[in-house]
Order: structure tokens, then sequence, then C-alpha cells
């Protein structure tokens, strides 16, 4: 699930936007005031409810945020929260009404920018989603920028926006080299301009670093395939059939459609 693998942004075009942040960051962006009990007491449950969150115990993760919310209802970041869990559960209703209500009282908080942001592709709504993660990215505060360049180049080749796709890749990249989804998406937008050294350079860093995916494997077999190494094409068609024997990816090997 994508809440399991930062590489969801990765496997994803198919699926979402960019990893969600997850738990409080230095940039809290709450009411302004003293930090007191009801403010602790929400913020620990808060992360209690993330951790719940990843393990994909969601149910678990609810009670949590609403422990936070009892504890002190301004809390911005459990909205946050439950906007995530609500997505998850595909219950968009009630994440837009907690995103909602999280930008209300935090609009200038990056990772809850961040997270409407990819509520916003994940629900089809890719150009919006591109100005909440760019909000995101304008904070100084903020410290993954590369996380949201890179999801807004994912909504960018949704919306069938290569250029700028290309752009935010590369700028994620320029923060972060070792970014997983940029790795892998500008290795498929180099694929597409016949540029298949830069596509192998980039998808083999991508495979060293990171767990193997259906996707990843794929476009190293057609990298290599285009190159004409086919011991190597061989090697990856092995690894996605033994791995990844349900996957489209290898559906379309089985039938041959590389392109």
């Amino acid at each position: 699930m994508k809440r399991l693998l930062y590489i969801a942004l990765t496997v994803l075009v198919a699926s979402c936007a960019g990893e969600p942040q997850r738990g409080p960051s230095a940039d809290t962006g709450t009411i302004p005031g003293d930090v007191g009990e009801p403010r602790n007491r929400a913020r620990l449950h808060t992360e209690l409810a993330s951790l719940y969150y990843s393990r994909g115990n969601l149910a678990v993760a609810l009670e949590e945020l609403r422990l936070a919310t009892e504890a002190e209802p301004s809390y911005a970041l459990a909205h946050s929260m439950f906007g995530l869990v609500y997505m998850e559960l595909r219950e968009n209703k009630l994440a837009q009404e907690s995103f909602d209500r999280a930008l209300k009282l935090a609009p200038d908080n990056a990772d809850i920018s961040h997270n409407y942001g990819s509520f916003l592709c994940q629900t089809e709504r890719e150009t919006q989603s591109i100005k909440f993660f760019l909000q995101a990215i304008r904070n100084p505060l903020y410290q993954t920028p590369w996380r949201s360049y890179s999801a807004a180049g994912v909504c960018s080749m949704r919306a069938n926006k290569l250029k700028d796709a290309e752009e935010f890749f590369q700028r994620a990249l320029k923060l972060e080299p070792d970014e997983p989804a940029a790795l892998v998406q500008l290795a498929q937008i180099r694929y597409r301009q016949g540029n298949f050294g830069e596509a192998r350079r980039m998808v083999a860093r991508f495979n060293r670093l990171y767990p193997q995916n259906p996707e990843s494997l794929w476009l190293a077999l057609r990298v290599e395939r285009k190159l004409g190494e086919r011991v190597a094409e061989a090697s990856f068609a092995t690894q996605l059939r033994r791995n990844f024997p349900d996957s489209k990816e290898f559906q379309a090997l089985q039938r041959g459609e590389f392109d």
C-alpha cells in the first residue's frame, strides 16, 4: 500500500501524487499560544495515529485522532492526518472536510499543503494540486521541498504536461539526488525522448538504492532492449516474472507490448 512505501509515488504514476507528510514537523503552523498539556496530548496522539497509519491500522489511527482532537480541537496537524486516513479509506467527502479544517487552522503549514495537494491529485484535480505543492515549497521552514517538487512532477505527468513534469523532477533531484520518484519518472521521460543512456543511469540508480518494483524493472528491461543488451534484458524479465507475476508490467511483457 502506498502509505508503506515512499516509492509508491513512483509505482505510482498509477497511484498517488506523492507520499504524504505524516507526522508533525518543526513548522507546526498551528495557532500561536502556549504549548500546554492539551496541545501536548494532541501532538502525541497525532504521532501515534501517524505510526498506526503507516502500518495500515487505520481504525486505531482514527481512534488516536479522535483523542487528539478531543484534547485540542484546533490542532491542525490532527485534522490533516484525518484527511490522510480518510483519503486512504476513499472517504473523499470526509477527507475534504478534514483538509479544509486543517488549512483554515494553519494556512501556511507546508506539510498540510503538501498533503492536500496529494489528495487533489489523487482525486483527479491535478492542476489544482500543483498550487498546493508550490505553496509548500515556498515555505522557508519546509524540510523536504524535493518531495513536493517530485509530487508536482507526477501530477503534471498525469495531466500530460511533460515539460512541466521534467522541470519539477529536475528541481527535486537538484535538491536531493536520490529522490526516488523523481529518479524513475525522469528516467521515463528520458526514455520517451530517446535518451536511453540517461534513462539507464537513472533507473539503475533507483534499483540500487530502493526496493525494485514492477515499474522500475519494466523500464530497465525496455531500456536494455533499446540498447540491444539482450542478456541484461533477459535478466530483468526473469526478475519481473519471479517477483511480480501479477503485475500489469509482466502482462505487457508476455504480450510483447514494449512501448
